[in-house]
């Protein structure tokens, strides 16, 4: 089997002129959830720099009120039930990972309540909220999620007319709400009175709604709007529709769907839950398409499903596809492409050529050129373990990219010592009851040690790139888990235990011969069985595709001590970078957010927040000077830790 890669027509002759684009001034503002549209998480501002962010400090707080463990009496007592049926009664928890915008001399952020805060960008005043008095019900998800919301405006304002400008923000229970971005009023012009239902597109095995957790894609009058469904619970599910709306109405424009039509009715999902990316002078937009389910086995999917798990490019105007590179064949690791693919101009061999950078589950930094799909560095076909579990037929090859460098090893690092004292040999007798075969070992009967898993590689913040340097920064987690298919029998009389959380549990899978177990490689203490360190940040030059350096990154947090440095931590969120060479990034278990060099990979500063600000933060000047805002909210695959603390720092006056 060979690497995927579906190519449309000639570029030039299919791209359909569209109105040109509002000009922001991108500066100075965070207008988008990656920063900008190329998803490069880059700030070409200089007041911070290297010498002086020592001297930042914490300049205002605020806390929204929209937080929950899931201990303890609800905040916002009954403000849950709204619509919801008798009985139910407790509302889950929160996981925050809202990256705030700054445009419309505003800070804007979306909660896990589903409430929206306008706030004076200085001071943190709330200028206004808007609540979407959603159903605050765990349908789709373990926990209450929200990643931000989005910004539009009109191309030509006009004057003391309503929601010229708008700010969108969507629901588990799958509705989009557009408010006026002055006055936090709906705008009743988009949708029904403010509100487009998007499960009404929900036709083919509608199970559970599409919940829309991820901000839309914002690009002239399109809002690209893809979704998160219930993970691990059927073999047939939704089909992963990806929706192109109009910004003003909510009208559907054209309809994306990654499966085949002759094997849709057998699986579901492939759809699009991370940000997206868009390519402006082009008209493209980038896509990163998860798996097909059932995640963990594909007996009923051998067919080939060629957008699966792929970074997908996709004409602004219609929807069709240009072309799509398939990052795993016949995905049944629950490897989705889990963030907007990074755009950026690459000198190389003497020649600039324009390319993007997608970073992956499977720890692998795919570098194509965004025209057209090819590698930049080479992409080979490395032969892979067959699976053993009656019924499937796993992929005989799968893509290896060799350089650049795998930001995680392709062989699981090995017994940790002082798990294995400890615990009395616990890790090294269970590792004996293990499959490994390598990367890419299936999910077996016995129960496979999978590295890296679903949890391990890059997660959903993606990496950054500085584009004048052209140095992409990343940060990655290594994490050695166990998958386990069980039969239907074996899986009833499982299920008798405790439910499932997002980093482990028991999953149904219905419909397929098999549920399936998913745990942490831990040893009964709750330490890693694997050797440290359990996070890394790492830099390279995408001029050669060689590392610059890498780095253990975070502090593990636990029975009240710090870890060793060199241990690091599992990190969900992305880093951002500045132009006078500082990266900023929160992410670590630790509850800190820190600046890091760009040359050395050096911690230049740190600062507490109130929980791990599991979120990109903005960075952006106003009134001539330069803040950098976290939201410190939390996020239960790191800790139960969780806050409703927006927090933002500069240096002092």
């Amino acid at each position: 089997m060979k690497s995927t890669t579906i190519a449309g027509p000639l570029l030039s002759l299919v791209m359909i002129v569209l109105p040109a684009a509002v000009a922001q001034p991108q500066e100075k503002t965070w207008s988008h959830f990656n920063g900008d549209l190329r998803a490069q998480k880059y700030s070409p501002l200089g007041q911070i720099t290297p010498e002086n962010v020592k001297n930042l400090t914490a300049v205002w707080r605020v806390h929204t009120g929209d937080k929950y463990s899931g201990i303890g009496t609800p905040p916002r007592t009954g403000a849950h039930m709204r619509g919801t049926p008798p009985g139910a009664d407790k509302l889950p928890p929160t996981v925050w990972s809202a990256t705030p915008l700054f445009v419309n001399d505003t800070l804007y952020l979306g909660t896990p309540f589903y409430r929206i805060f306008a706030l004076e960008p200085d001071t943190g005043k709330i200028k206004w909220t808007y609540d979407t008095k959603a159903v605050l019900e765990a349908l789709t998800q373990p926990d209450l999620k929200n990643r931000g919301v989005a910004y539009w405006q009109a191309e030509a304002i006009t004057p003391g007319a309503p929601c010229q400008k708008r700010i969108y923000i969507g629901t588990m229970d799958a509705k989009l709400h557009a408010v006026d971005a002055d006055t936090g009023k709906a705008c009743a012009d988009f949708g029904g009175g403010g509100i487009v239902d998007i499960n009404q597109w929900n036709t083919e095995k509608n199970k559970w709604p599409l919940s829309i957790l991820q901000p839309p894609t914002m690009f002239k009058d399109f809002l690209f709007v893809g979704w998160a469904g219930k993970d691990w619970a059927d073999a047939e599910a939704p089909a992963g529709n990806l929706f192109a709306l109009d910004a003003r109405t909510g009208a559907l424009r054209w309809t994306f769907n990654a499966l085949p039509k002759e094997v849709a009715a057998k699986t579901g999902t492939a759809n699009v839950w991370a940000s997206m990316s868009v390519d402006t002078e082009r008209d493209i937009l980038y896509i990163p398409v998860s798996s097909p389910s059932p995640n963990f086995f594909g007996g009923n999917r051998l067919d080939p499903i060629p957008l699966g798990t792929s970074v997908t490019a996709l004409k602004i105007a219609t929807g069709e596809v240009l072309w799509s590179r398939q990052l795993v064949h016949h995905d049944i690791w629950d490897f989705d492409t889990n963030a907007a693919p990074t755009l950026v101009d690459i000198t190389k061999d003497g020649r600039s050529i324009p390319a993007l950078v997608q970073t992956s589950k499977q720890g692998f930094l795919y570098v194509l050129n965004r025209e057209t799909g090819e590698p930049i560095y080479p992409i080979e076909e490395r032969p892979v373990p067959k699976s053993t579990v009656p019924g499937e037929v796993a992929a005989p090859t799968q893509p290896y990219v060799p350089l650049p460098k795998p930001v995680v090893d392709d062989t699981w690092p090995g017994i940790f010592p002082l798990a294995d004292i400890t615990s009395f040999g616990y890790c090294t007798r269970k590792l004996k009851e293990l499959k490994y075969e390598g990367r890419f070992t299936p999910p077996s009967l016995e129960g496979s040690l999978i590295y890296p898993g679903t949890i391990g590689g890059v997660e959903w913040g993606g990496g950054s790139v500085d584009p004048n340097k052209q140095i992409f920064v990343v940060n990655s987690n290594s994490v050695v888990q166990i998958y386990k298919l069980l039969t239907r029998a074996d899986y009833d009389k499982a299920t008798a235990a405790p439910g499932a959380t997002e980093t482990g549990g028991y999953f149904p899978m219905t419909g397929a011969p098999y549920g399936f177990q998913l745990s942490t490689f831990l040893n009964p203490f709750g330490m890693p069985c694997w050797k440290p360190p359990y996070g890394s940040i790492a830099a390279f030059d995408l001029k050669t595709g060689q590392q610059l350096w890498k780095k253990p990154f975070g502090q593990v947090q636990q029975w009240g001590f710090y870890m060793p440095e060199s241990w690091g931590t599992v990190t969900i969120g992305g880093p951002v970078i500045t132009a006078s060479g500082l990266i900023f990034i929160g992410g670590s278990m630790d509850s800190r957010v820190r600046a890091l060099d760009l040359r050395t990979g050096e911690v230049l500063w740190q600062g507490q927040v109130a929980a791990p600000a599991v979120a990109l933060p903005a960075i952006y000047e106003y009134k001539g000077k330069q803040y950098v805002t976290f939201a410190a909210g939390g996020n239960s695959i790191l800790t139960p830790q969780v806050s409703d603390e927006i927090v933002t720092f500069a240096l002092p006056n």
